[in-house]
């Protein structure tokens, strides 16, 4: 299974990097690969954590470079896209877990909604609806485990809907 870590890229705040670099570790100790938009901060930390632990990374770069993506993808995939590269992340994976992010992030979560992919949430983004009531989409986890068992079992059963 193709799982997507998305989140803060530059300015990413110690925590956040921690945070993503036991998801990473998670997903490769489950023998599941990482995908992500290949640069710093969340990305670099789950990339870093899934290589550690022998596990398999996919970098989606914004870029023409693929020298570009930080040093633990191990596939790197230069777009030239920018910010569109969020939609092949999003769309590569059977689930997102988002930890921290700015407004890229919040795109590659708004996409995976859209595309009935499930979310997993670590300290990032909760969406209001129009009318105030939060939108439930984002499945909080309290942690770095729980989040990628949530994501495991979110992508392997028939909650995801239409996609």
């Amino acid at each position: 299974m193709i799982i997507a870590v998305v989140g803060t890229g530059k300015d990413c705040p110690p925590d956040a990097y921690s945070l993503a670099e036991s998801v990473g570790r998670e997903i490769a100790q489950r023998g599941h690969t990482v995908i992500c938009g290949g640069l710093n901060g969340v990305m670099e930390g789950a990339c870093k954590g899934a290589k550690e632990a022998g596990g398999a990374t996919i970098g989606i770069l914004p870029g023409e470079d693929p020298s570009a993506a930080n040093p633990w993808v191990e596939i790197p995939i230069a777009t030239g896209m920018g910010y569109a590269r969020n939609l092949i992340v999003v769309r590569s994976a059977a689930a997102v877990i988002a930890i921290d992010g700015a407004y890229g992030t919040l795109s590659e979560v708004a996409h995976a909604l859209g595309f009935f992919i499930p979310v997993i949430g670590l300290k990032t983004w909760s969406i209001t609806r129009p009318e105030g009531t939060v939108d439930e989409g984002v499945i909080v986890a309290d942690g770095p485990a729980e989040a990628v068992e949530r994501a495991v079992h979110a992508a392997s059963s028939d909650v995801r809907g239409p996609g």
